[in-house]
């Protein structure tokens, strides 16, 4: 049985986290949770059934020894306790986004030595999208073309009243980095690297330090180009993908998740997945914990895990320096490797 220790046990948690733990319990089990806020943290594991509370991460890794952490902190916290479950021999999956820079991502990949750490994309993992990598690795879509991910999203002033959210300092950007992060992962996941973005950044209306609303153009190394749009003050949400092939448009509309039937193509007789798994947490745990048993590193570990956090890099690189960006251009001497404000 792997055992499970929850960090954070807020909104994350237990809506999304422990539903799809339960759907696992006949290989993990749950047998702590952590929270600063020791009443919230007691709360959460009596309303769970989980047996051990706890307000101190270390405390719990020498008490517990888990062999998988979540953490649903907030992003500030991440990259410290990554690192010290990592170092304790525990393996982690944690919230968008892993961490604040690349610095960050590369010093938690430093410390994996055998453990592994893991970023929720849960996007990549439902029926729609690994039927579309599969049609687009074959060939019988042909070459990818033309693109645009939309990240449409409305949050009022009230949601940026928690002390944490919009500051560069502990949530680390805005709608770039933690909404609008989901559906570039999977635009990035079908299309594969960039090489050159320009893109503009702006804070318009909400009360934050970071940005409310990016825009983007993208040019990929195997030719494609695409727009991107990330926002916070779209009244009508909506999460849109369009990949427009040489044989072949697919699309995806949907806004926090999707199943196959929030995708078309034209024409329709290409799309035919075999299954129909909705992008959630339950189907990336599902392969996170089959990695695991099997002893391999897990998906969006890693490189695979830093990709998207590189994009997001990028385009605030070139946001606020006012010029295209190259993808080889983030390197250690580069300001924005280090703070996603380039300060």
């Amino acid at each position: 049985m792997i055992r499970v220790a929850i960090v954070g046990t807020g909104g994350i948690a237990g809506v999304c986290h422990m539903p799809a733990l339960a759907g696992e319990r006949h290989r993990a089990e749950v047998v702590a949770a952590v929270d600063i806020d020791g009443s919230r943290a007691k709360s959460f594991c009596a309303e769970h059934g989980i047996p051990q509370a706890y307000t101190d991460l270390g405390e719990m890794l020498a008490c517990e020894r888990p062999d998988l952490v979540h953490i649903c902190t907030p992003p500030y916290a991440h990259a410290r306790q990554i690192v010290e479950c990592l170092r304790a021999g525990t393996w982690v999956w944690c919230e968008k986004p892993l961490c604040l820079s690349l610095a960050e991502h590369d010093r938690i990949t430093a410390a994996e030595r055998g453990t592994f750490a893991a970023v929720v994309f849960q996007h990549r993992f439902g029926s729609g999208a690994r039927h579309l990598r599969r049609l687009a690795a074959s060939g019988e879509l042909g070459r990818p073309m033309v693109a645009l991910c939309v990240t449409a999203w409305y949050r009022d002033s009230a949601y940026y009243a928690v002390p944490w959210r919009g500051t560069w300092e502990t949530e680390g950007g805005g709608p770039t980095l933690g909404h609008g992060i989901h559906q570039m992962d999977l635009m990035l996941s079908v299309l594969g690297d960039w090489e050159e973005v320009r893109a503009m950044a702006r804070r318009i209306d909400r009360p934050v330090e970071t940005e409310d609303v990016s825009m983007a153009s993208v040019r990929f190394a195997g030719g494609a180009m695409a727009s991107v749009v990330n926002s916070v003050l779209s009244r009508r949400e909506e999460s849109y993908l369009r990949f427009d092939f040489a044989e072949a448009t697919v699309e995806l509309r949907h806004l926090y998740g999707y199943d196959n039937h929030n995708w078309t193509c034209t024409p329709p007789d290409l799309w035919n997945p075999p299954d129909d798994v909705p992008s959630s947490h339950a189907a990336q745990l599902s392969a996170l914990l089959d990695a695991y048993e099997r002893g391999e590193r897990p998906p969006l570990s890693g490189a695979e895990g830093r990709q998207t956090l590189e994009f997001v890099t990028g385009l605030y690189a070139s946001a606020f320096t006012g010029r295209p960006v190259r993808r080889s251009e983030l390197t250690f001497d580069n300001p924005f490797y280090h703070r996603l404000d380039g300060v």
